[in-house]
């Protein structure tokens, strides 16, 4: 079987929005679809004493570090609530089979050319005049949201800055003297360590998981978002739809990351955005509303035999693979500062910014880490060229409308 150029490659920055826990209409499953289990409990025998649930006023002595963490910070994760205007892919009428079935003939029904989509997500109070913090998919396609905090205080959030690019996003509410999270460090992080998640899972508010830190360094290709510019922390600590935005935490009840992926077909595979990159954009958002990403213009893929082979078999290549091993320029996006640079299909990249690169993941985080405008050195073997080459590329800034 062959592959086409529009199945293969990690473009550097296209925006698409997948993967992510957040709990928008009927998208995800949320609290209207969730089918009714409660059951009557059995009568208790006579013989046995019934249960009690554990005093509510323990100690903090008492407390495991699960308990001390999510009282620590229980009270700065609060549940967005947002609301946006999606439009009908059929916008005109419908022959209804509810309409067929129960009257006969059916008839068209007019659908509303746009209707109003509600979603549920979490996030957290960073400053205690109110600066929260969430994900982009969580407030898409909206400006104003509602925040309701643990104890049920309720605000009017506004949408200060999406960044597609990391599915980061901020949220401003006017507050005084609030309760705030401590932030962590995520580079320091180990796998095995516990991690701790808290937020909204299917409206359920501030719910409390337990499990590890699973693996770290996850590209967003191995994740399933190939679109997005994070390494992402790996968790078994049980994440839903609904947990999107919130925190995840160290055993000491410090956030290290933001929950914001689930793999569908798996159980026990989460994964949050390092709390250092999620800072990083947050602080620049609330700055200038927008995140400035460092952009080459390239397509580009990571080699390997079987890949070889099929690119090879691809009709739309105008150049044979002569290596399988490396990262692949696929092609050139026209007016790009990598065309200006001189970059051309087929070349393969051995080093960007002197730091030698085996991955198109590799390469995307060495772009990113760039500074836009200023001169970045890429070391590529050009097709039928022994010797490397050094291309000097000035990074320019992410296109809004790719």
């Amino acid at each position: 079987m062959t592959i086409s150029l529009k199945q293969v490659g990690v473009y550097l920055g296209i925006l698409a929005v997948g993967g992510g826990v957040g709990l928008w209409g009927s998208r995800y499953l949320n609290q209207s679809s969730v089918p009714e289990t409660v059951q009557q409990p059995a009568a208790v025998p006579t013989t046995l004493k019934p249960f009690s649930l554990p005093n509510p006023t323990s100690k903090p002595d008492d407390l495991n570090f699960i308990a001390k963490a999510a009282q620590k910070v229980g009270p700065a994760v609060v549940r967005i609530d947002a609301a946006r205007e999606v439009a009908n892919q059929e916008s005109e009428s419908f022959e209804s089979p509810f309409f067929r079935r129960f009257f006969g003939n059916g008839h068209p029904i007019p659908l509303p050319k746009e209707h109003i989509e509600r979603g549920t997500g979490s996030g957290f109070i960073l400053t205690e005049d109110g600066q929260l913090l969430t994900n982009a998919h969580v407030v898409e396609g909206t400006k104003q949201v509602k925040v309701t905090l643990k104890d049920g205080q309720v605000y009017q959030g506004e949408v200060i800055g999406v960044d597609q690019m990391t599915d980061v996003a901020v949220v401003k509410i006017e507050g005084k003297n609030l309760p705030t999270v401590q932030l962590g460090a995520a580079e320091t992080l180990q796998p095995g360590e516990w991690a701790i998640a808290i937020g909204n899972p299917l409206g359920l508010d501030n719910t409390v998981t337990v499990g590890i830190i699973s693996a770290l360094g996850r590209s967003s290709s191995e994740v399933g978002v190939p679109d997005k510019r994070v390494r992402f922390i790996q968790t078994d600590a049980a994440i839903n739809p609904g947990n999107s935005g919130g925190p995840l935490l160290n055993s000491d009840g410090e956030v290290v990351g933001i929950n914001t992926a689930i793999r569908p077909d798996a159980q026990g595979l989460g994964f949050a955005i390092p709390i250092e990159t999620a800072q990083r954009v947050a602080q620049e958002l609330f700055v200038k509303g927008k995140v400035d990403h460092p952009y080459l213009g390239i397509h580009m893929v990571t080699l390997n035999s079987d890949l070889q082979k099929q690119l090879n078999q691809d009709n739309e290549l105008n150049f044979k693979v002569t290596k399988d091993q490396g990262v692949l320029v696929i092609r050139v996006v026209n007016d790009s500062p990598a065309a200006k640079a001189g970059f051309q299909p087929g070349d393969i990249i051995l080093k960007v910014g002197n730091q030698p690169v085996e991955t198109a993941a590799d390469v995307q985080e060495q772009v990113e880490a760039s500074t836009i405008g200023q001169v970045l050195q890429v070391e590529v073997i050009r097709q039928g060229n022994p010797k490397s080459m050094l291309l000097s590329v000035r990074p320019g800034s992410f296109p809004a409308n790719n």
